[in-house]
């Protein structure tokens, strides 16, 4: 049995909304609202959802980078949220982030040598006379050559500077590494060769990866397991054969349905909800789905459904969802 690596409880982000003459806060975005779910050492476990979700903002919680408002991020052994700055700052080798814009998350005054030394002189873990050789293998773990090493960020491409981007979170031989939305703005054929180095640096370096998309396509090619999000709630959680082949909850089925099949002459039912995303500053009551699930009873404006599996179900396989079962055994119909 895997090592437990990461453990979120109940975690929540809100961010406050100023108003009035004095600047008293008057609401919040709920961006996050009571998750809990867990990451095995050398898995990848997938985030999905819309845009607007609550998934970027749960890794930056996890990292930190935003403080999250309540909760518990247990990561190796330790509650992140309970270590001061400088506990923090220690911990931060541990748990790397690769960012969505390989152009604006690299600082563009500096050359790529100077962009992996940095890490390394802040937490001072390769004496000074070997930074620039450990730069330079990096650069070539990534498929980069050692004499682009003293380039600035504007002489590469889109896919080279997500390459950097990989070496910087590699350069402090980390244990976790949260990819944000890593291959969105890149090529298709591009994203193809990125996701295929992250799967290859995971082989090699026993990496762990909390892998956040928006594109299932994507998703299927790495996951081992998948967190389905919808406005800042978790509704399923399934290993990557379980949720695709058989999604339970109709907000899965929506978003699974909108891939696209690679051959025209194949049709496909498309499930279109109706309606738009509630505003996460005022969401629904109950579920937070039920404005636009097809499946909708009062049931479901009052109550918040639980994560829960079913019998016919693997036990890692939790959906929340009042009728699932029902749905599933075609006891319910849309309406």
């Amino acid at each position: 049995m895997k090592k437990e690596l990461l453990k979120v409880k109940g975690l929540k982000q809100y961010f406050p909304i100023k108003g009035g003459f004095l600047g008293r806060t008057v609401n919040h975005v709920k961006a996050v609202d009571d998750i809990s779910f867990h990451v095995n050492e050398g898995e990848t476990v997938s985030i999905v959802g819309e845009s607007g979700c609550g998934k970027s903002t749960t890794g930056r919680a996890i990292l930190r980078l935003d403080e999250p408002t309540s909760g518990e991020i247990i990561f190796d052994g330790k509650d992140l949220l309970a270590l001061n700055k400088r506990e923090m700052r220690k911990k931060r080798k541990d748990l790397q982030i690769i960012f969505q814009d390989p152009y604006a998350s690299i600082n563009p005054r500096q050359t790529v040598v100077q962009v992996l030394v940095e890490a390394m002189e802040i937490q001072n873990i390769v004496p000074k006379s070997e930074r620039r050789e450990r730069a330079i293998e990096l650069l070539e773990t990534v498929g980069l050559k050692p004499y682009q090493a003293d380039r600035y960020p504007h002489e590469f491409s889109g896919g080279q500077r997500q390459r950097i981007g990989i070496a910087r979170a590699l350069s402090l031989n980390p244990k976790l590494i949260i990819c944000d939305e890593a291959v969105s703005a890149l090529d298709v054929s591009i994203q193809a060769q990125v996701l295929n180095l992250l799967k290859q640096l995971q082989r090699d370096f026993q990496l762990t990866y909390l892998f956040i998309s928006h594109d299932l396509g994507v998703v299927r090619h790495i996951s081992d397991r998948i967190i389905v999000m919808y406005l800042g709630r978790i509704v399923e959680i399934a290993d990557k054969k379980s949720l695709f082949d058989n999604p339970q909850h109709p907000y899965t089925k929506a978003l699974l349905s909108a891939i696209p099949i690679p051959n025209p002459e194949k049709k496909k039912e498309r499930m279109i909800l109706k309606g738009d995303v509630p505003s996460p500053i005022d969401p629904p009551s109950g579920c937070r789905f039920h404005t636009r699930c097809p499946f909708a009873t009062d049931k479901c404006k009052e109550e918040v459904p639980e994560l829960r599996s079913a019998s016919y179900m693997t036990q890692d396989h939790q959906v929340a969802c009042h009728y699932f079962e029902d749905i599933h055994a075609g006891k319910i119909t849309a309406n």
